[in-house]
């Protein structure tokens, strides 16, 4: 589906992106960054608006800032509010379906079919200036799947949505992934992602951190330095046992005596070592919290393996 190959972009002096080398096949990922880390920068490149300053991108085998023909396969919803206030959303969407080369008998069908999709089949012949910030909102993601893409791109599509919206969109995405269709979900709003996919691509700094699912990229901290909390009444029972590994650097034991903070050189040997110290002493553990399963804790992870930094 996409292809980069040593993709760097350069805006005078300051850094873009920087180097990326990534090959997806078709499925949804997350595209995962704080503001100003790449994200808009590199869907840019995708849709062909920027050309690389140095390296190759094609998507579906050719290179969108060449052959323009290959935006017929893309759906971009963008960041940016779109507003023509005294159109209406389904003379808007249809239009837009027109702009993509389809027969003027197929476009209007094709708008009526995206916009019930997002729920505005009530509002659609109202003028867009009369929309609420989530409705507008819900009008753009419409014109991004009316021409029915095999990739739909969205940069922060959940902007202006209230809990409704959201839930309702992530409906919508969770059917999209599993039509088999492709999918880049750009947020910084990490549970966002995991709502509909947990593919992931982590940048910073135009830079790509990791990319794989969650299991995966956790697969990459293994040997890392990392905090583990274990709760239960029993944890004072680890004490000993983890005093004596040389892959342990500290312990905590909180106030409540029933959270112990773990903070080691090497994950995965806890992780091995841990089911069988619980059983032989048939200590009573309730959780165990780390990366696994928490993308926030996992990015922080990746940031301080990027720069350096131990736990």
């Amino acid at each position: 589906m996409i292809e980069l190959s040593g993709v760097t972009k350069l805006y005078g002096r300051v850094i873009g992106v920087n180097d990326l080398c990534i090959t997806l096949p078709t499925a949804g990922y997350g595209l995962i960054g704080p503001n100003g880390s790449g994200k808009t920068t590199l869907i840019s490149l995708l849709i062909g608006h920027l050309r690389p300053t140095l390296g190759q991108v094609q998507v579906f085998g050719v290179d969108p800032g060449r052959d323009r023909s290959v935006l017929r396969r893309i759906g971009l919803c963008p960041a940016s509010d779109v507003l023509y206030p005294n159109v209406s959303a389904l003379e808007w969407v249809t239009y837009q379906v027109r702009l993509h080369g389809f027969p003027r008998r197929d476009c209007d069908p094709l708008a009526r079919t995206a916009l019930a999709t997002v729920g505005m089949t009530a509002a659609m012949n109202r003028p867009m200036g009369t929309y609420s910030l989530g409705m507008r909102q819900r009008t753009k993601i419409a014109q991004a799947i009316a021409h029915q893409p095999d990739l739909l791109i969205l940069d922060e599509p959940y902007n202006g949505l209230d809990p409704v919206g959201r839930a309702d969109m992530t409906r919508v995405l969770q059917d999209w992934t599993q039509a088999g269709r492709g999918l880049i979900f750009a947020s910084h709003v990490l549970q966002e992602i995991e709502s509909v996919t947990m593919s992931f691509l982590l940048i910073q700094g135009g830079r790509l951190l990791a990319s794989g699912t969650a299991d995966e990229i956790d697969q990459l901290l293994l040997g890392q330095p990392m905090k583990i909390v274990v709760k239960g009444p029993d944890v004072r029972d680890l004490l000993s046992r983890l005093a004596e590994v040389r892959w342990v650097d500290s312990l905590e034991l909180k106030r409540d005596r029933e959270s112990l903070a773990i903070s080691v050189n090497d994950a995965g040997e806890l992780y091995r070592a841990l089911p069988a110290w619980v059983s032989e002493n048939e200590s009573r553990i309730e959780e165990l919290s780390s990366p696994d399963g928490d993308l926030s804790a996992l990015f922080e992870s990746l940031l301080k393996q990027h720069r350096g930094e131990t736990v």
